[in-house]
């Protein structure tokens, strides 16, 4: 497989890059070809403006989705928006590796997204009967997608019941409505908690866990969420009310919920 690996990490020498050399590493040994987006490292721009869209942009009033498309369209998207819409057209599967900072993603890596998944190419897209290719549908359909993260938290406190929430709660709004939004299939992430106090031991188990996982990114089982043109919602996007009857929040939107 073509394996882009986006990371977003200030520190190189931190468990995070840690767990990244040895994941690209193995990666290689498994014989996937790799690219890398470091966006500490390339001093990645995180903010969207005018100056992304070129000629496109003009002097009027930005309106960043039509703008955006329509220079996506006509290719004057600027030079680093395109390197990276370059690596994910390259990619088979695209692994996103950060701490999770304050329930979200770092800044950088927010703003990777903003910049890079413009409408056009990561939302906007449509079928040529006018249907909206969104949610398992869209460009980036076909390629797998797999968060690997670092958390502060113990795993107990991040669990059912835990005081933080769910993992995969807090991660609905990455891993369904961003990269499964645009199409691709999402993997059940990799954790690594506690990590500003992980031991020796603990480092072992987390190196073996993530060699594992990317053992098998090309078999793996995604996460099943409910595709949006598969029959499952109505035309106002609501789920049906055989599907998962009387239930609510975010479960509801994976097939084994019903």
């Amino acid at each position: 497989m073509n394996v882009l690996w986006v990371f977003a990490h200030p520190e190189p020498r931190s468990l995070s890059g840690a767990l990244r050399d040895d994941g690209l590493r193995t990666l290689r040994e498994l014989g996937h070809d790799v690219r890398e987006s470091d966006l500490y490292a390339m001093k990645w721009n995180p903010v969207v403006d005018a100056a992304d869209f070129g000629a496109e942009a003009g002097d009027e009033r930005l309106v960043v989705g039509a703008t955006s498309a329509r220079a996506h369209a006509r290719g004057e998207l600027s030079p680093d928006i395109v390197a990276e819409q370059e690596k994910l057209d390259w990619a088979d599967a695209v692994v996103v590796q950060f701490p999770l900072w304050w329930y979200g993603l770092p800044a950088i890596l927010k703003g990777w997204f903003d910049r890079v998944f413009v409408k056009g190419f990561g939302y906007g897209v449509r079928a040529e009967d006018g249907r909206t290719l969104r949610y398992g549908e869209g460009r980036l359909a076909g390629k797998r997608a797999m968060v690997v993260l670092t958390a502060g938290a113990r795993e107990p406190a991040m669990g059912p019941r835990g005081v933080n929430g769910e993992l995969n709660d807090i991660l609905f709004s990455l891993q369904h409505g961003t990269l499964f939004y645009a199409g691709m299939s999402v993997l059940a992430p990799v954790a690594v908690h506690g990590a500003d106090r992980v031991s020796d031991e603990h480092f072992a188990e987390a190196r073996e866990l993530l060699q594992t996982r990317l053992s098998t990114l090309e078999t793996e089982e995604p996460i099943p969420f409910r595709t949006q043109n598969g029959g499952d919602y109505d035309e106002d996007l609501v789920l049906l009310p055989d599907r998962a009857p009387g239930g609510t929040g975010l479960a509801v939107h994976l097939t084994r919920a019903g």
